[in-house]
């Protein structure tokens, strides 16, 4: 006789099967995207990273705002959840699923080397764009890699992880936009992301709107000032 504990255990593991299975091996770097060639070669691409529930079409403006005459690269994320598309797993509101987090910037980290040879951009010279979950993998990446990003624009990103050692980021020029009643990133969690950056070395530029987790034309706007600066 199978007992309860049994078929909970049983449930477990096929539950653990099933996530594992829907996650990258290496050397599959494939992500849905779209690239848009700039006018200005010398110009940064624009890496764009949607929300939780967004595609690479979402962010298409944002990054023309940004730069006009920049290549853009676009991309979806590969994790599903509920028939939204992420970056990576959570395992509830604000609690990431750390392993898939390394697994997935890792497999990001790869499929912007690949597309750099496919659409001939320079790989040193590219400037991610994200919001919110978009804006987390491009912390997690400016995490594990000190080479990844030339800098980045991150609309209410999170610490995609604590507790690790960052690599060297001197120099790197990081633009965080961030709300004071924003539910999902507390000004805490913004100050503490702008804290670990600094101490790798990254110069950082913490812009505060007087909003919630929503983008608005005047973030856009710091952040445009900003990437102009540059």
């Amino acid at each position: 006789m199978i007992r309860l504990r049994d078929w909970t255990f049983f449930l477990s593991l096929l539950q653990l099967f099933l996530i594992r299975d829907n996650r990258p091996e290496r050397g599959q770097a494939k992500m849905k995207h779209l690239f848009k060639k700039g006018a200005d070669g010398s110009r940064p691409t624009l890496l764009l990273l949607h929300g939780t529930g967004g595609t690479e079409h979402d962010l298409m403006g944002l990054g023309e705002e940004i730069d006009p005459k920049a290549s853009i690269l676009s991309v979806r994320g590969n994790v599903s959840e509920n028939g939204m598309p992420r970056f990576f797993r959570r395992l509830s509101e604000g609690v990431f699923d750390i392993e898939d987090l390394k697994l997935r910037t890792e497999e990001l980290h790869e499929f912007i080397h690949d597309a750099s040879k496919e659409y001939k951009f320079d790989r040193s010279n590219v400037i991610a764009v994200g919001y919110s979950n978009g804006a987390n993998i491009a912390g997690s990446l400016l995490f594990h890699y000190a080479d990844a990003l030339r800098g980045a624009i991150l609309h209410h990103p999170m610490v995609p992880v604590r507790d690790m050692e960052l690599p060297d980021l001197t120099g790197v020029p990081v633009f965080i936009g961030a709300g004071t009643n924003d539910p999902l990133c507390t000004a805490k969690e913004s100050e503490d992301l702008k804290s670990l950056l600094e101490g790798a070395g990254a110069e950082v530029e913490l812009h505060w709107e007087n909003q919630g987790h929503q983008l608005t034309m005047s973030e856009v706007a710091a952040a445009k000032k900003w990437y102009n600066s540059l």
